[in-house]
């Protein structure tokens, strides 16, 4: 009778994980940066007596500029988008064909 043999395929696809909805190791920065919102509130708060209406929206921009950068920029897309990117925006458009700049050689004679 012919045995029937396995064969380890590591055909699985490879994931990084998710934490919170966050793709990857993406929820650091934004923990990071909650905890520096927290410690600007508390700041602003106690130690320099600024109003707790005005102390937390202040507070919050770390939180709140982070956040949007990993949804907008990082969430669900290819590595190197958001370098790639700002690159486009600072430098504009990559390699394209102008022929106005295309320097016109003669043909030879």
């Amino acid at each position: 009778m012919n045995e029937l043999r396995l064969t380890d395929t590591n055909a699985a696809d490879d994931s990084a994980g998710s934490v919170w909805g966050l793709d990857g190791n993406l929820f650091m920065p934004v923990v990071a940066s909650a905890a520096i919102s927290i410690g600007v509130i508390l700041i602003l708060f106690s130690l320099f007596h600024v109003v707790w209406w005005l102390s937390f929206p202040l507070g919050a921009v770390p939180f709140g500029a982070t956040l949007s950068y990993v949804l907008l920029f990082k969430q669900g897309k290819p590595p190197g988008y958001d370098r790639d990117l700002f690159e486009l925006w600072i430098t504009g458009s990559g390699f394209s064909f102008n022929p106005h700049d295309q320097i016109h050689a003669r043909p030879p004679q």
